[in-house]
This record gives structure tokens, sequence and C-alpha cells, in this order.
């Protein structure tokens, strides 16, 4: 595990079934992947103005860009995000208290709403919710929130074009001819051929 980049470690998740632990139906991460391409750019439909600010801060952090692909932002996660949020309206009150939390949260500790904070005031917050088992039991919404957020972030960037292009999959590709695992890929699952 401690060789996965934590780019891998999204792309895993997101590989996983997660519409059904979403609390989404089938289809919907198909349908707002393609809706989220057609409406780069487009006025959000649920967020307010500080809300889509907001959400485009936390998802480049959530997925920045790095050398392999471009960030969340630049792959349509939050209008991907926004059209879950407009046509699911369970899901809207989860997501409005949670980006309302990380406000508040942000404005005790720094003054200021979350996307106006410094970036090392940023990852402070991130720091405090990103990981469950090590978080003080007052700050358990955000957690919440974070981790249900970055599970979109990841559905949306790993159902896009470039999240599919980052995870370098080839789809049914034909192999003219099949010469074994990689020899690196063997020794790292520390198995071998037989002769």
């Amino acid at each position: 595990m401690s060789d996965l980049s934590r780019r891998e470690l999204i792309g895993l998740l997101a590989a996983t079934p997660l519409p059904g632990l979403l609390g989404l139906p089938a289809g919907a991460i198909e349908r707002a992947s393609r809706t989220a391409r057609g409406a780069a750019g487009a006025e959000p439909r649920f967020f307010t103005a500080a809300e889509w600010r907001t959400v485009r801060v936390l998802a480049d952090l959530v997925i920045p860009a790095d050398d392999r692909s471009g960030s969340a932002t630049e792959a349509g996660v939050p209008e991907f995000i926004d059209f879950i949020m407009a046509e699911y309206p369970d899901q809207q009150a989860r997501m409005r208290g949670g980006l309302a939390w990380l406000d508040a949260h942000s404005r005790r500790r720094f003054g200021r709403p979350f996307a106006d904070g410094s970036p090392a005031q940023q990852t402070g917050v991130l720091n405090e919710i990103a990981w469950p088992d090590r978080a003080e039991p007052a700050v358990s919404q955000g957690v919440a929130f974070f981790n249900r957020f970055r599970d979109l972030v990841a559905a949306g960037f790993f159902s896009s074009r470039m999240g599919v292009e980052d995870l370098r999959y080839r789809g049914n590709t034909f192999v003219t001819e099949w010469t074994g695992c990689p020899e690196p890929q063997l020794r790292k699952l520390g198995v071998r051929y037989e002769e």
C-alpha cells in the first residue's frame, strides 16, 4: 500500500461500485459525468456562488494537478457534483450543511471562510478531518462531510475522460501475443513463473 500514490489510491476507490455507496441510483455517475462534460463554464444549478467557489477549491485539494494529469476542476468535477446535487435532492442537505460546517470551522480557526484561507490554513483544516481514525470527536461532522465529498470527487474525476486517461485504462484491446506478466510486477508480487 505504501507504494501507491494518493491519486492511485483515489483511483482504486473510484473503481468500487460507488453509486450504491453514495446512495445514488444506478447510472447516476454516468449521467453526471456526461452532463459535466457539456457544462464546463456554465453557472451551477444547485450551489450558491460562495459554495461554488468552496467546491472548486476543495475538489482541487483532493485531486490537484500533477505531472500525470490535470486537477479535479480541470476534469469537470465541480460540474459533476453540481449535477448530482441538482438531480438528487436527497443529497442536498448533507452537502450544503457540510460546506457550511467547513466555512464555520475555518472562520473559528482563522477568521475567514475556507476558500479564502491560505493554502496552509486550508491544509490545516483538512488535516483535522481527512483521517477519521485520528480525528477529534468535535470535528465528526466535518469528517463525515469530507469523506463523502472526497468520494464524489473521486467518482467525478475517474469517470471523466481525464480520469480514465490518468488511470491509463486501455479498455478492451486486442492482445496479439501474451508474453506473461512483466518481470518488475512479478518481483513486486513475490512470484515467478515455473520453468
